[in-house]
């Protein structure tokens, strides 16, 4: 992120006559989620949503009428004084007509942007790529769309990397998704790269959606696995640990946070997470602990980082766990 640039992230969904409502709704509910989260913590919320369009109202894919809508900004180009994601949605229909109502002018308008990642950025959900690649935002970079349109963008823009098969992929400046409930996968990722993996895993967990990893990650942040459940109080304990991994915590705290006895709690985790309360803790202080090797750190530091009360305790865990090689070598 720019150093110059401060204030929430701007966040704005282009709504079209027809968009898919979905495409829209369920990120910017993540979002609004998200800001809440923050807030309930005592923290200024990191995202400023913004509906705008080339018409004041639209009636969406399953016809509500969306009013107030603002109109396309001038020069967003120019020297944002935060970031700004501008998000493009789907259309329904087996392909992308850009003589449609709106679709002219916002054709023009995104042709005047000047994309730069961290600053200014593209988001991408179901067949709003296709808007992208006829504005030509698309050339040169990876993306995806929902599978029906994979074709049409690799013949709307041949310069683009069309990537099939994926739930999202994230390339600079553009972020783009497969299509309607993936949207929401994006965004959940894009949160956790803003707010932290914890709130992320906050968020979808209020939302009753299961999370899925990001691009390129070899696996799930430690921080999301064994979260696929619904239990209140298991989420307590998860969400305190994320938060403060390298407290001391013992099963008694945990129990205490989740308002239960410790017997019980750990009856709880393992019906409920799959995992026992302290195996839990353990696993995601080894994956921090991993990463800050992974960053150049020592193993005596890397331990303390992670909540480890020595590098010998470090080096059990990592073995006990079935971590391939040593700590010491990790970072090499």
């Amino acid at each position: 992120m720019d150093a110059n640039v401060s204030g929430p992230i701007r966040v704005s969904f282009v709504l079209l006559p027809g968009s898919l409502i979905l495409d829209w709704a369920g990120p910017a509910e993540a979002l609004r989620i998200a800001n809440q989260c923050l807030q309930a913590s005592g923290q200024p919320a990191a995202f400023d949503l913004r509906f705008i369009g080339p018409q004041a109202q639209a009636t969406s894919s399953v016809g509500a009428c969306i009013s107030g809508i603002e109109p396309l900004p001038d020069r967003v180009s120019e020297a944002p004084s935060a970031p700004h994601w501008v998000v493009l949605l789907g259309q329904p229909g087996d392909t992308v007509d850009v003589r449609s109502p709106g679709v002219p002018e916002l054709l023009h308008w995104l042709r005047g942007l000047r994309l730069q990642a961290g600053l200014l950025e593209l988001v991408t959900v179901c067949a709003g790529a296709i808007l992208a690649a006829h504005a030509g935002l698309l050339d040169g970079h990876r993306a995806t769309t929902h599978h029906h349109h994979l074709d049409e963008l690799r013949q709307v823009a041949p310069r683009c990397d069309a990537v099939a098969n994926r739930v999202f992929v994230l390339d600079g400046a553009v972020s783009s998704s497969a299509g309607v409930t993936t949207g929401i996968d994006l965004f959940l990722h894009r949160i956790a790269a803003v707010c932290g993996p914890a709130l992320a895993a906050r968020v979808a967990q209020t939302m009753v959606v299961a999370l899925r990893r990001g691009p390129g990650d070899p696996e799930l942040s430690p921080f999301l696995r064994h979260r696929a459940h619904l239990h209140p109080a298991i989420h307590r304990v998860q969400d305190a640990i994320g938060q403060q991994p390298q407290a001391d915590w013992s099963l008694q705290r945990m129990a205490e946070v989740a308002c239960t006895s410790p017997r019980h709690l750990a009856r709880l985790f393992i019906t409920h997470a799959g995992i026992a309360p302290l195996a839990y803790l353990r696993s995601i202080r080894l994956d921090l602990a991993d990463a800050a090797l992974r960053s150049g750190h020592s193993v005596t530091l890397a331990a303390e980082l992670a909540g480890f009360s020595s590098d010998t305790q470090l080096r059990r865990t990592w073995h006990q766990l079935g971590k391939a090689g040593s700590p010491a070598h990790r970072g090499h």
